[in-house]
């Protein structure tokens, strides 16, 4: 992800690029409101506990804090500053999320080195237990950017993290594959992978992952990503959704539907390096290219996709099954609504400064992750 450290929301008008069919006439727009819960600075990201009401709120720096009823706890969940990058930009502690029967905190962050660091720690009493760390995964990243960050349980109870193309432009330079990481397969880089944690040290690769018996990486679910800053699964459906940041033009969404309710996504790639949404980027297009559901053109103002969830809460009624995501660039969140055919786009008539990532209670509640305005909940207008 791009400008992670935008203090100004960009106002333009919104040029959709035509993947999509107009809104149905009359159909139902429901008005919507931000309301603020809580104003820390720096959140980039946000989940919730299996089985609790409490919302876990992670800043860049390395700091987990805990909220509930619009109260932040006094003493962080844990502080792991001591083991984060705190060079800023696209580094730091990028995701967190928990195991399904919340006992075990899992975060996704950059090491003081710059390499991609994924640990898990025992929740005790409220809290991460720091002397239960346990690595899970370390890659090194040849640049600082297009780290990923996501760190989700999927339906199927398995861990998916997206982890960027390994930086710099184009997918080029040192560290990079000759066609581009996003199109190899000998590397993590520029993917979604799926693993299972829940073994005693590091993971095992579920035996039914695209790639297993192949010389490729096994852990390699889903590739031909550019930097797959924020994921999610449909609660009610299991779809996958992949906000994937563009280069220098467009921003895309994906979708995947899910097959009983799992495997979505399995095995897809999405394009990048040869495609940059739909466009020809670098040679000719995959022939198994997946095309978005959605893009965005760069002269919109927009610059770095932020993915977000589809609602499935109760206290919306005309907001279930949208799907809600915004770009830090521009702030604008967007509404993606299913229209019989496809999605259409919708205005929501919301915009919030900074904008990193999106979080969902337990409830189905969705709230904005603003690094400069905190945390903002999507309620009924």
């Amino acid at each position: 992800m791009r400008r992670l450290g935008v203090r100004a929301a960009i106002a333009c008008t919104i040029a959709v690029v035509p993947l999509l069919a107009a809104l149905p006439a009359g159909a139902a727009e429901p008005k919507l409101e931000l309301t603020p819960v809580d104003d820390t600075e720096g959140v980039i990201a946000m989940t919730a506990r299996p089985g609790s009401r409490t919302l876990y709120l992670a800043e860049q720096r390395g700091v987990v804090w805990a909220l509930r009823d619009k109260t932040r706890g006094s003493r962080p969940v844990i502080d792991l500053s001591d083991r984060v990058n705190q060079d800023g930009g696209e580094r730091g502690l990028l995701g967190l999320t928990f195991s399904p029967d919340g006992t075990q905190l899992y975060v996704h962050y950059s090491d003081e080195n710059g390499d991609t660091q994924v640990d898990r720690y025992t929740m005790r009493d409220g809290r991460a237990d720091p002397s239960s760390r346990e690595s899970i995964l370390h890659l090194e990243q040849p640049q600082p950017n297009h780290n990923g960050g996501e760190l989700v349980f999927g339906p199927d109870g398995y861990l998916y993290l997206g982890l960027g193309d390994g930086g710099n432009g184009g997918d080029l330079g040192p560290g990079h594959a000759p066609g581009g990481n996003g199109q190899s397969l000998d590397t993590m880089l520029g993917k979604i992978l799926r693993v299972d944690p829940s073994v005693e040290q590091g993971y095992t690769v579920p035996a039914d992952n695209p790639f297993v018996d192949t010389n490729s990486t096994t852990e390699i679910w889903a590739y031909g990503l550019r930097n797959p800053w924020r994921f999610s699964f449909d609660k009610e459906t299991g779809d996958l959704w992949i906000g994937d940041v563009g280069q220098n033009a467009y921003e895309e969404i994906d979708r995947e539907v899910a097959t009983a309710g799992r495997d979505a996504g399995k095995g897809v790639n999405f394009g990048w390096n040869r495609l940059e949404g739909e466009h020809s980027y670098r040679g000719s297009a995959p022939d198994d290219a997946a095309p978005p559901v959605y893009e965005i053109a760069h002269d919109t103002g927009a610059c770095a996709v932020v993915g977000g969830y589809v609602y499935r809460g109760t206290k919306i009624p005309g907001l279930v099954g949208d799907y809600l995501f915004s770009d830090n660039c521009d702030g604008t969140i967007r509404l993606l609504v299913p229209d019989g055919n496809g999605f259409a786009m919708r205005e929501s008539g919301l915009e919030a400064q900074g904008v990193a990532s999106f979080g969902q209670a337990n409830d189905g509640t969705l709230y904005v992750v603003s690094m400069t305005d905190g945390i903002l909940r999507v309620d009924r207008g």
